[in-house]
Parts: structure tokens; C-alpha cells; sequence
């Protein structure tokens, strides 16, 4: 029988207080509350189309800003990955796909390579959506590149709807982040190092 992939963490500084648990090989099952509706949305179809179940509750400044909640649930969520990852033996390792939104259309390519490298363009316009900084849209990509240890690279190719613009770009990486972590079958870890 294979070992569950899963982490739990919690995450508290004097911004946020975060308590996570993820499970790789799920069903799309998610409950995320960070108090940023919009982030919620975006993190519950992350989980719902990579089939990851995903329980996600965050307590931030939100007095402040929406910056420091929304990075640090995007840290948290990559830490979380790369732990249940463990050394990343038997896994397909990279993933890309397109998604579709009504106008829009986005491309994410995954290498879950250990080394953190994102490459983000989104074109939005708008200065937020639904509470949340355009700005900080991007940087969670960023961040969960970083504390996740992937090369992502995410673009919106076209749209006018800065919304679908979004939302395209976190299905695409979803997709591409299901075709990364699925078992190839192997106990190999994919990488001429042998360690990833």
C-alpha cells in the first residue's frame, strides 16, 4: 500500500494565524476561509481542479491590508505541498495546461524541480478583485513557487475580463499542478541528480 501524501501545518506570526491540512491524492474537496472572498474562490477551484483536498482557515490583518493574509496562505499552501511531496520519488514531476474562461484564456507550466522559480504574467487592469489586490494575485503565485520549490511559470494569453482573467490562471494551474504530483507508476525520483 502507497503512504498517504499529506501535511498539516499551522503558520502564526503577528499577521496571520493559518491552519492547513492537505491531501494530495484527494478528490477536489476544499473548505477555505481567509476572510478575502475572492481568494477563497480562487483557492477552492486550485483544489477542486488539481484534486487535491485542501482545508484552509486563516485569521489575518485584514485591518492592514489583504497583503499579508493572501501571501501567507499562498506560503502556507506551498509549504504544505512540498511536505507531502517528501522527496518527490515517483512523481510525473511536470505538468502544463491551458484553461479557458469565456474570453479568457491562461497557460501554466509545473516543474516541481526543488528549485523555486515563478514567472507570472497576468495582464490584470483592475486595481482588486473582490477585496483583493490585483497586485497581490500575482504575488501568490509567486510565493507558492517559492515555498512550494516549483518552477511556475503562468500567463493569460487573452481577455478583457480581468475576473476570468484570474480565475483562468488558477485553473491552467491547477491542471498543469495534477499532471505534477500524479504517480508515474515508479519509485524513481525524475531527475538525472537523483534528488529533486
Amino acid at each position: 500500500m502507497t503512504a498517504a501524501r499529506r501535511a498539516e501545518l499551522t503558520r502564526t506570526t503577528r499577521e496571520t494565524d493559518i491552519a492547513l491540512t492537505l491531501v494530495l491524492d484527494g478528490t477536489g474537496a476544499s473548505e477555505v476561509q481567509t476572510g478575502i472572498g475572492f481568494l477563497d474562490h480562487m483557492l477552492t477551484s486550485l483544489a477542486k481542479h488539481a484534486r487535491i483536498d485542501l482545508t484552509l482557515r486563516c485569521t489575518g490583518d485584514l485591518h492592514v491590508d489583504d497583503h499579508h493574509t493572501a501571501e501567507d496562505c499562498a506560503l502556507a499552501l506551498g509549504q504544505a505541498l512540498d511536505e507531502a511531496l517528501g522527496d518527490r520519488r515517483g512523481v510525473t514531476r511536470f505538468g502544463h495546461a491551458y484553461a479557458p474562461l469565456d474570453e479568457a484564456l491562461a497557460r501554466a507550466v509545473i516543474d516541481l524541480s526543488g528549485r523555486p522559480y515563478p514567472a507570472i504574467d497576468l495582464g490584470l487592469r483592475r486595481e482588486a478583485i473582490g477585496g483583493l489586490a490585483c497586485e497581490n494575485i500575482t504575488h501568490v503565485f509567486q510565493s507558492l513557487a517559492f515555498s512550494g520549490r516549483m518552477a511556475l511559470h503562468v500567463d493569460v494569453l487573452k481577455g478583457d475580463n480581468d475576473h476570468h482573467r484570474a480565475e483562468a490562471a488558477f485553473k491552467a494551474t491547477a491542471l498543469a499542478l495534477r499532471q505534477a504530483i500524479a504517480r508515474d507508476g515508479g519509485d524513481a525520483i525524475p531527475s538525472t541528480k537523483g534528488v529533486l
